[in-house]
């Protein structure tokens, strides 16, 4: 590895320290370069140790939609008015619900934290908000859910996130526009709606969010389209100037000063969000940016009873490495049902992470990307002195590892710790077997012929 890549390496591990707040692990005897300032204008006072060393949470969309259990953008979907709607609210109840089993759920697949929609674009409130009637304290179930998610996941002791759509298509005087349940009524269209009104409204409901339920780790705001008049040529897209972004931010900070931030507030910063596809890998970055890529188990984010479009266990597992060997965080979606629980295919999936996590945690909790490339096939993470080798595609016999030559102390399957031999380069006079010989700079590990009946190996290689 050249000296660039080494000093890369180095840097990406100083990052990490700096978010756990002490030094990289295996790097106490090496001079590192000073880590860089978070990248980032909204959270540069953040606590955002947690988030680096976690990498793993749930995303969990619940609301009247379950009972749809349709889509989650059913409103917009099939252009229902409030009226409509309401028969969901009517029949909402979900009786099932325990806060603390969607809790030890989360905590036994591996996951971290947990980011709760405590209103989506519905408009519907499930805090007892005390800004609207719009709420789950005035359906048939009574009590407050958020309350009740917050105690259960601070029990289970993980980190406690709220998911607050921007938009609100329930609110009277939220414009209407090309995202609106409305917008093909031509007489909603032309009745008046104030923008500051609703503002006011909004900003009064994130307050009591981060005013009522103690330390929240993370706010996750959704979302900002302040472009779209170009494709609709009418009404009015929606952005910083419509939220008063800057304000709603100070408003934050002020509430809850060490709060982490997303980037759906049409303001430069907040943690990338890129949602169900896979943001591209250019190597390590000088800059130290925080990037949570987002994924749900099927084709929506709320509840979809007849869905067949399911993600696999071993996809799920894959979209985790994937995310932690670019230094990214997985936030993987699930949707309860009418009654509040996490339906069969759900938990056979969560289940499947768990054990796999519960072999493989330390390949990804505490751990990053790699200056060091990856055969096709494979992924990286790297945890100080630790390198972990994910065999997406396992390969016949062995695998050769580039630039690792001279750098590899000790090698073994990460599940059961059973020692995988290697091959170093051997000087030309000594290589007496073509077929077997080392690439320069490589190691080729002996890879037993039989797969391990896991949804992803992982080899953990022990650097000098």
């Amino acid at each position: 590895m050249n000296n660039n890549s080494e000093l890369r390496r180095h840097l990406a591990l100083a990052c990490l320290a700096l978010a756990l707040g002490g030094a990289a692990p295996g790097l106490a005897a090496q001079a590192a370069p000073a880590a860089p300032q978070l990248a980032d204008p909204l959270n540069r006072k953040a606590d955002y140790g947690w988030f680096v060393n976690e990498r793993f949470g749930m995303f969990i969309h619940f609301g009247l939609y379950a009972n749809a259990a349709r889509h989650e953008w059913i409103m917009n979907k099939e252009k229902l008015s409030v009226e409509a709607y309401r028969k969901y609210f009517d029949s909402f109840n979900p009786d099932l619900f325990d806060a603390r089993a969607w809790a030890r759920s989360a905590k036994a697949a591996g996951m971290k934290y947990m980011v709760l929609t405590a209103k989506h674009h519905e408009g519907f409130a499930l805090w007892d908000t005390q800004l609207s009637d719009y709420k789950i304290s005035n359906t048939a179930f009574k009590r407050d859910l958020v309350r009740e998610f917050v105690d259960a996941a601070r029990a289970e002791g993980l980190k406690v996130g709220f998911y607050y759509s921007l938009i609100d298509w329930h609110h009277p005087e939220f414009p209407i526009d090309g995202y609106h349940p409305l917008r093909e009524d031509e007489t909603a269209k032309k009745v008046p709606r104030d923008m500051a009104k609703y503002r006011s409204f909004m900003h009064g409901q994130v307050r009591e969010l981060l005013s009522n339920y103690g330390k929240i780790d993370y706010l996750w705001f959704d979302f900002s389209y302040p472009n779209r008049p170009k494709d609709w040529s009418w009404g009015q897209g929606k952005g910083r100037e419509d939220w008063h972004s800057e304000e709603l931010v100070k408003l934050v900070h002020q509430l809850q000063p060490r709060i982490l931030l997303n980037n759906r507030l049409d303001l430069p910063g907040g943690v990338q969000t890129p949602e169900d596809h896979q943001p591209r890998f250019d190597g390590l970055a000088s800059e130290f940016k925080l990037t949570e890529e987002c994924h749900t188990l099927y084709d929506s984010w709320g509840y979809r009873r007849d869905t067949v479009a399911w993600k696999s266990s071993e996809a799920a597992v894959r979209l985790l490495v994937d995310a932690v060997s670019k230094g990214n965080n997985l936030l993987l979606n699930v949707g309860p049902n009418g009654r509040g629980e996490f339906e069969p295919g759900v938990q056979s999936r969560l289940a499947a992470l768990g054990e796999w996590t519960r072999l493989h945690g330390r390949a990804i909790q505490g751990a990053g990307a790699s200056a060091f490339t990856a055969p096709d096939g494979t992924r990286y993470t790297q945890r100080g002195k630790r390198l972990y080798l994910h065999l997406q595609n396992y390969p016949m016999g062995g695998v050769e590892l580039p630039g690792l030559a001279g750098k590899v102390s000790y090698a073994q399957f990460l599940h059961d710790g059973s020692e995988i031999q290697f091959k170093e380069p051997q000087p030309r006079n000594l290589q007496n077997n073509a077929h077997v010989s080392v690439s320069e700079n490589a190691i080729r590990l002996s890879l037993p012929m039989n797969r391990p009946e896991l949804l992803l190996p992982v080899v953990e290689l022990f650097l000098k």
